[in-house]
């Protein structure tokens, strides 16, 4: 009994990886849409938002069982609390990752603007940190899950440099303030995956400790 109890456990955090790979593949998607004006990628993100949402649902599902079905000691529960912890952080950015998609295709007919250099950059470093702490989680780092989350503070920084890059930008010609809008909104979103990346961090040093 328990042995089939640990490999339906080992099964679930599986699928958390696998959402994990889902997750980032959107992004980095997203983030190809917007920087190609690439409506048809853009349309290929919000379609694939469904995997995402029935994965996560899987997992939760099969926390709830492996909790009723046999009592886990303590490291077991840390481990199915922490997936459920995780699979929430990756469905939210999930979600960002089609915020994303959806202004990009708002912005397609938009000359890419001189500020666009900072949005990738930040762009860049959250979707770096969502590769690690699910490697992090994968091969059980805590070490790079502590990187991780000191890493938060660089993207903190980019968000502000890009808020202030776009806020100059409209400024300086009032016809760039509809497409600058729209780029305040994704930096927002982008900072908010490397906030998500460091729970998911976070929850990755207690699942391992």
């Amino acid at each position: 009994m328990r042995t089939a109890y640990h490999q339906a456990l080992e099964n679930t955090r599986l699928d958390v990886v696998r959402l994990g790979a889902l997750v980032s593949d959107a992004m980095r998607s997203a983030m190809q849409a917007l920087e190609r004006r690439d409506v048809v990628l853009a349309g290929r993100v919000v379609a694939g938002d469904d995997e995402i949402d029935d994965t996560r649902r899987r997992v939760e599902t099969a926390c709830i069982e492996l909790i009723w079905k046999q009592q886990p000691v303590a490291g077991e529960l840390r481990a199915i609390a922490g997936m459920l912890q995780i699979v929430t952080d990756l469905e939210r950015i999930g979600d960002y990752a089609v915020d994303i998609a959806k202004n990009a295709i708002k912005l397609a007919d938009v000359a890419v603007r001189p500020a666009s250099v900072e949005v990738g950059r930040i762009a860049n470093l959250a979707y770096e940190m969502l590769q690690d702490v699910m490697r992090a989680y994968r091969e059980g780092d805590a070490a790079l899950a502590d990187d991780v989350i000191e890493r938060d503070d660089e993207v903190d920084i980019l968000y502000r440099n890009g808020i202030e890059a776009l806020q100059a930008e409209m400024q300086r010609d009032p016809g760039t303030v509809p497409a600058g809008t729209l780029l305040l909104f994704v930096v927002s979103i982008i900072e908010r995956v490397g906030d998500r990346a460091q729970n998911i961090a976070w929850h990755t040093k207690d699942i391992y400790s």
